[in-house]
């Protein structure tokens, strides 16, 4: 087919894994530690900065939201501003620097939304032929001949979706086709096979010499999810190899497995990684064999050392001998019972709905003898549940920042808690004999 498999990693995400307060990210010495592992394992890093959108990250800071493309959102930044070409100049600087002799950086330039409608770009569009797919194209091109001014033997990657729309004739003449090399993105389980095919012919006619594609093996299926769909991911990475066999030839270089952390810099997290390893194998082995055969998931369950992988559910819980899968068997059975096990005492139970509802609570009425049938299963619930969630929050600071282990609780864990002891609580008082003895006949 002309292609393979790149055995690369975007280091994308890795800003947010400490939290969305947290500045500190990874110090130089876990990096040089990184690239170290990546070495030894055969792995070749392709560090990612963003560039254009997806800039919350810097734009947040009061001290740079002048450099916001709409002064209310932190998301894009301004191009007409000398000075955000400095910005991102000085951040492509540090990440080269840490990352010597990288063949390939990857600027971002994905959903730069809102371009175009800040005030200086309104003005600017009101010139003749001015359009935001030249604005858009003038600063991916700036950037681009930036890093290569500085990084010659380094080549610029960027996400496609905003290059998708523009026509042939404005690419070609923009001169971006021969400094970047697009990443076509899709992460749906039904990819649009033949759209893609035509996609890359067309920036094939453009100009650009090679093409990328990018499917996912965790995140883009909810920006809260905890469990990893893995059908969900194997089928489009089996459709991406249904598009690089019908596509150009020899123009795409390798698929790029996002595996994402967040939505973006304000939103939760979304599926941690060791939740997400079983479907990073199940992509990685499919891509690599042509497809998800029962000799191919043999040599996946062998890998994880699990007995019966399954992928349609996540029923594949307790099971794994690779590193984080205990943090997957525990993730999986919160994600699978914790909620509902709260919901079925709060919400079906026929004495906590028949004798102790929301009216009751709030009033604190309740009859003696219906605190015998309630308290001892709440009680009995949240002692199972919190020594659970002491094993789980254990296993996860051993891989995770405090922050994000805290914050991962919060989301996941602690809603449910709060629920069963809300509900001890107001039995506590509902029960006391001052409460009983103040009821109304």
């Amino acid at each position: 087919m002309g292609w393979s498999v790149n055995r690369s990693w975007c280091e994308q995400g890795l800003e947010c894994e400490q939290g969305l307060e947290c500045e500190q990210g990874l110090d130089p010495p876990e990096i040089k530690e990184i690239l170290h592992l990546a070495t030894l394992n055969e792995l070749e890093v392709i560090p990612l900065v963003q560039t254009f959108g997806h800039m919350e990250f810097v734009l947040k800071h009061e001290a740079l939201a002048h450099l916001r493309e709409v002064a209310l959102f932190p998301n894009t930044l301004n191009p007409h501003e000398a000075e955000s070409l400095a910005l991102v100049g000085a951040m492509i600087s540090q990440v080269m620097e840490l990352h010597p002799g990288a063949r390939w950086l990857h600027v971002g330039c994905d959903e730069v939304y809102y371009l175009g409608e800040g005030e200086a770009s309104r003005q600017w569009l009101q010139q003749e032929h001015n359009t935001k797919a030249r604005l858009c194209l003038s600063h991916i091109k700036a950037v681009a001949c930036h890093v290569l001014a500085r990084h010659p033997a380094t080549r610029p990657l960027v996400w496609d979706d905003m290059l998708r729309a523009i026509p042939e004739d404005q690419l070609s003449a923009s001169g971006v086709p021969r400094l970047v090399e697009p990443v076509l993105w899709d992460y749906g389980a039904d990819l649009d096979v033949h759209g893609k095919a035509l996609l890359m012919e067309k920036y094939r006619k453009c100009g650009f010499l090679r093409l990328w594609a990018a499917s996912a093996f965790k995140g883009a299926t909810g920006a809260s999810q905890a469990l990893t769909p893995i059908e969900h991911h194997l089928r489009n990475n089996v459709q991406w190899l249904q598009v690089a066999a019908s596509g150009p030839a020899d123009m795409l270089q390798g698929i790029v497995l996002t595996g994402w952390q967040r939505y973006d810099h304000f939103s939760v997290l979304c599926e941690l990684l060791p939740v997400g390893i079983p479907s990073l194998a199940v992509c990685l082995q499919s891509l690599l064999n042509g497809g998800f055969a029962e000799d191919v998931k043999a040599k996946v369950e062998n890998f994880l050392g699990i007995s019966n992988l399954e992928i349609t559910d996540f029923t594949s819980e307790g099971a794994g001998s690779f590193p984080g899968s205990d943090i997957l068997a525990l993730v999986t059975h919160v994600g699978l019972h914790l909620r509902s096990s709260v919901d079925a005492l709060l919400e079906r139970d026929r004495y906590v709905t028949g004798w102790f509802s929301s009216y009751h609570r709030r009033r604190k009425l309740i009859h003696p003898v219906m605190v015998q049938h309630i308290q001892p299963q709440a009680l009995s619930l949240l002692a199972r549940w919190s020594t659970l969630v002491r094993e789980l929050e254990a296993a996860l600071h051993r891989v995770f920042y405090p922050d994000t282990v805290e914050e991962w609780l919060e989301e996941n864990v602690q809603p449910s808690l709060r629920r069963l002891q809300g509900l001890l609580q107001d039995l506590r008082e509902a029960a006391s004999p001052r409460q009983l003895a103040a009821q109304d006949p």
